[in-house]
């Protein structure tokens, strides 16, 4: 991979690199959006942009990739580059704009980082750069082509056909082409960018998790984000903008289902869908697959939130489960758990089975409490904090860590 001069220089300077990637990655998206404006008003996610969350993600990518050169000389983090690959490919990340990210970057590093930055740290880094991006390039073309992409019809019309609203926050919305010609083919987990123009003239993008695929069609399910937090992130504009403004027959513009973390086809082992909040939809697409494919596996699907009130599904979870042969949920609301009807019998041919199906609990989750089977897959989406607690809980379950597969709504942070 690296040659050994580079490796050399990249070990000496990767804890300088490392120590100012924050200024860096600062530093480069100022420079990126000065010199593009447009990257950051049709491309970037204005939000994640606000929050610092992109730039969080970026910088840890860097040193991941870095970091695993060094200590893996004779392979790559196929993982990580997959689930990047997966994201540019859904928001159309084209080949000649990995030049333009060089050329900012590298300035950044120089500024930043100054005399320290000699011309053998500069081709030494060049390598690095160039090996992530000529990886990501390739595996991002190859998803094009899998998905039937061309480069003259990048973002396809949906008409909006119905609109559902699940909760005070969440609304569900079916798409259907405009075109009349058939969906593409998606993967359970997976997840479609979508494109609307806002009052400024902005079409940013936002991806959003298939919350089902009915006949003809694609679902979405989309959580209208609030301003505040504990970071101060300002409101959704995509969310906010689809909430108010998107009822039924106007048209968006979406891009093929994409994603790395689906439900493979040939596994009939042990299957746990975790979930919190509206991290939820990819699951309830997941489930409904197995329920419509009938499937016979053993699946537990733990599910958090707030109150029965904010939880989005919360009958088609009932409902899925109870069309599943081996199938149980476990909620956990961390208040106004009592309003949810605790040991909901399974429907078999319209009568209840003696085995409870759902069991709902006070609190925050916790998956210790469950009997996990042995060679359980288990699959998370939630907050990142939500999700590194559940994970260290199942590890603790002895769920092996390459058996944990999990989504990130907005840029991965990692686990």
């Amino acid at each position: 991979m690296l040659s050994p001069k580079s490796a050399e220089t990249v070990r000496a300077t990767l804890p300088a690199v490392s120590g100012a990637i924050d200024e860096i990655t600062t530093l480069f998206y100022e420079k990126l959006f000065a010199a593009h404006p447009e990257l950051l008003r049709d491309l970037f996610n204005r939000g994640n942009q606000a929050n610092g969350s992109q730039r969080q993600a970026l910088a840890g990518s860097i040193a991941t990739f870095a970091r695993h050169l060094l200590d893996h000389p004779d392979s790559r983090p196929d993982a990580m580059l997959a689930r990047i690959a997966h994201k540019h490919a859904s928001l159309g990340v084209r080949e000649d704009q990995y030049p333009v990210v060089r050329e900012h970057l590298f300035a950044a590093i120089a500024e930043v980082l100054g005399e320290a930055v000699t011309d053998d740290v500069i081709r030494a880094w060049d390598e690095v750069y160039w090996l992530m991006a000529h990886a990501l390039i390739a595996a991002e073309k190859r998803l094009g082509r899998e998905a039937g992409v061309r480069d003259d019809a990048v973002w396809r019309p949906y008409r909006v056909a119905g609109r559902v609203q699940e909760t005070d926050e969440v609304a569900t919305f079916l798409l259907r082409p405009a075109d009349g010609a058939p969906v593409p083919a998606s993967r359970p987990g997976q997840y479609v960018s979508l494109q609307v123009q806002l009052p400024d003239g902005a079409r940013q993008i936002r991806q959003y998790s298939l919350s089902g695929q009915p006949d003809g069609g694609l679902q979405i399910s989309v959580k209208r984000v609030a301003a505040g937090g504990p970071s101060g992130a300002p409101a959704g504009e995509v969310s906010g903008y689809l909430h108010t403004q998107v009822h039924g027959g106007e048209t968006l513009y979406v891009r093929p289902p994409f994603g790395d973390v689906v439900l493979p086809d040939d596994d009939d082992g042990p299957l746990l869908l975790a979930s919190a909040g509206i991290g939820c939809t990819p699951m309830v697409g997941m489930l409904a697959h197995l329920a419509a494919t009938g499937s016979r596996r053993r699946i537990i699907t733990a599910h958090a939130d707030r109150s029965p009130a904010t939880h989005p599904f919360r009958t088609d979870l009932r409902r899925l489960t109870g069309k599943l042969a081996d199938a149980t949920a476990e909620l956990w609301y961390e208040e106004g758990a009592g309003v949810e009807e605790e040991g909901a019998g399974r429907e078999t041919g319209g009568m209840a089975d003696a085995v409870d199906a759902v069991t709902v609990r006070s609190g925050l989750m916790d998956l210790t409490r469950l009997a996990i089977p042995a060679g359980t897959t288990a699959y998370l989406c939630g907050p990142v904090p939500f999700m590194k607690a559940v994970r260290a809980q199942l590890l603790d379950s002895g769920v092996p860590s390459a058996a944990i597969h999990y989504e990130v709504f907005g840029p991965d942070l990692g686990l």
